[in-house]
């Protein structure tokens, strides 16, 4: 897992996400005080990611309804980021087994 120093480090800070798409492309910058990082991929289509905890990854991102939901798979494990928009905010659900958390973003 990620270890607690940088666990602790990541609640304090509050991320700049953007999403823009291309033609048939969509790329999802997040932007931090310490880090940015940016994925491009089509809808639909596996590609390679490397995370911003330095894990290399299998990821596939879907459109279902109304959510965009970000799969990664790595070593055996694997994660998922359910991103939807409600009431005017970007509610973002992360599942790892058991485990859910919950990160609300407002529009700037």
């Amino acid at each position: 897992g990620v270890p607690g120093t940088i666990r602790h480090l990541a609640a304090l800070e509050k991320p700049r996400i953007c999403i823009s798409a291309h033609g048939d492309k969509v790329s999802l910058r997040t932007e931090t005080s310490f880090k940015n990082f940016e994925i491009s991929f089509k809808l639909g289509e596996e590609f390679d990611e490397t995370t911003a905890d330095g894990r290399k990854v299998k990821s596939i991102i879907r459109l279902d309804g109304d959510s965009l939901v970000h799969v990664q798979k790595w070593l055996g494990k694997e994660t998922t980021v359910k991103r939807q928009i409600v009431d005017g905010k970007m509610v973002a659900k992360h599942t790892m087994n058991n485990v859910v958390s919950r990160r609300v973003f407002r529009k700037e």
